[in-house]
């Protein structure tokens, strides 16, 4: 095995001579000689469980940390974003199902070294590293080398995430470096079940145990009409939100648009209307939270971050673009003195993205 993508798993156990079980994802999967586990990206070779896409690298890009997105973690910044393949969860409606569907190929890998990455981050004039695009938890072994070198350079490390990782995985990407994760929020316990083929309660334990660790998190739910609209769903994710993981924890309500297999299965033709939107947004102030995101509609009111006391304009944004950042040094409202929960060295941006 020359294959440098090719590389023994970290986290898992014999079950017997042929038999291993994987710990890196809550799935844990019991893999015989010569299979695949769910994600089809680790497999047991001699009796020994090998992750085939360490470094492969199906996608990267500089990207604006509000891309993630992050609104209150460096804000302004860039993050350079990598991913590999395959997913842990079963989404009918997945955005990036190019990658997330499809599992690595071993004769195609594209091998980027961890130190190579890291010296991309300067070289690109990013502030961090992001493992996004598929579900990263996958790449465990690789980020954990990665993170490693990049917090001895100075760089931020974050996960966009749908929270599904062991919490043993979980500990090892805190020590390693990880400083933030947006976690993906689906929906409700039968939403997720159903669509995901997993349980959020795991998700929600990873959230509430990320804060414990001091990994800083924010709270995506991407919004799609007739699956996860209705007021139930969406008040009880934002009073888990406020009652769990804190008042200050940004929850951004985003668009949805068809995608994969979304029409396939009867899901919403079009992209979700904005009212529905507005409505969740009125739902996560109602229920406490001081601040809620709409997502995926460039120039809406409610991209930017708004003082909680005194609702002052304090980051201002226009898509993925921070057009005025009034946050003062000592992360308070210039107008009020409120205190903003910033992570980071916040900053308008060099590029733009609209």
């Amino acid at each position: 095995m020359n294959n440098p993508c090719i590389k023994e798993a970290l986290l898992y156990e014999k079950i017997d001579d042929n038999k291993v079980k994987c710990k890196t994802c809550e799935r844990f999967c019991e893999i015989g000689l010569n299979q695949f586990g769910f994600c089809k990206t680790r497999k047991n070779i001699n009796g020994k469980l090998y992750t085939l896409e360490y470094g492969d690298i199906s996608s990267i890009s500089a990207n604006p940390i509000e891309k993630k997105p992050f609104y209150h973690f460096w804000p302004g910044s860039y993050a350079l974003t990598i991913g590999s393949w395959s997913c842990n969860f079963t989404c009918p409606w997945c955005q990036n199902f190019e990658i997330s569907k499809f599992a690595p190929d071993i004769n195609k890998s594209n091998y980027l070294s961890p130190k190579a990455f890291v010296r991309a981050v300067r070289e690109e004039d990013c502030q961090g590293t992001s493992i996004s695009f598929n579900e990263p938890t996958l790449l465990l072994e690789y980020s954990l080398d990665v993170f490693k070198i990049a917090k001895e350079e100075g760089f931020y490390n974050t996960f966009v995430t749908n929270g599904y990782m062991s919490l043993e995985a979980l500990r090892l990407l805190r020590v390693h470096g990880l400083d933030a994760m947006n976690v993906d929020i689906k929906g409700d316990e039968e939403v997720v079940r159903r669509y995901c083929g997993a349980d959020v309660n795991k998700v929600w334990r990873n959230c509430l145990e990320a804060i414990k660790l001091g990994i800083w998190i924010e709270i995506t739910t991407l919004i799609i009409p007739g699956l996860n609209d209705d007021e139930d769903c969406l008040r009880g994710i934002a009073s888990r939100i406020k009652k769990e993981l804190g008042e200050n924890t940004p929850w951004h309500v985003t668009q949805y648009y068809p995608a994969y297999k979304a029409l396939e299965i009867g899901l919403y033709e079009g992209r979700t209307p904005v009212e529905i939107l507005e409505k969740a947004w009125r739902i996560g102030k109602e229920e406490g939270l001081n601040y809620v995101y709409i997502g995926n509609i460039p120039g809406h009111k409610y991209e930017n971050t708004y003082c909680p006391k005194c609702n002052r304009i304090l980051i201002e944004r226009y898509g993925m673009s921070v057009i005025n950042y009034r946050i003062t040094s000592n992360n308070e409202c210039p107008n009020c003195g409120e205190r903003i929960p910033i992570i980071g060295k916040g900053m308008e941006s060099k590029r733009f993205y609209f």
